[in-house]
């Protein structure tokens, strides 16, 4: 899931990227602005950084670590990573909480710093 969403991230592809997320207002994304509910508003936060014209930066993850919570449930911590060129841009922990639906892995609990 992680390489597929960085794939996506990547080539500007933000329809693919929120295919990760979980369908519904149950799904959340925790930032240092305040909490985010459902898809829709998620995609509108991310929206702007691949708009024509957007900074959008290369994104990658790493050490990645997976907690089995419940069959179908995990919890997933790791460091994103954006780069522009060879310039670290960002990096911090995300956290997130996954499940399993219809044979995928979905996000339905991000948290990012």
């Amino acid at each position: 899931m992680f390489a597929r969403s960085a794939s996506a991230w990547n080539r500007g592809d933000l329809d693919t990227f929120m295919t990760d997320y979980l369908p519904g207002d149950r799904t959340t994304y925790v930032t240092s602005k305040g909490v985010v509910h459902g898809p829709a508003a998620i995609r509108e936060r991310y929206a702007p950084r691949f708009a024509p014209g957007g900074m959008h930066d290369s994104l990658s993850f790493e050490g990645i670590e997976v907690d089995p919570l419940a069959p179908d449930v995990l919890n997933v911590i790791a460091y994103y990573v954006l780069m522009r060129g060879d310039s670290l841009v960002a990096r911090g922990p995300t956290s997130l909480v996954m499940v399993r639906q219809d044979g995928r892995l979905r996000i339905v609990h991000d948290h990012s710093s």
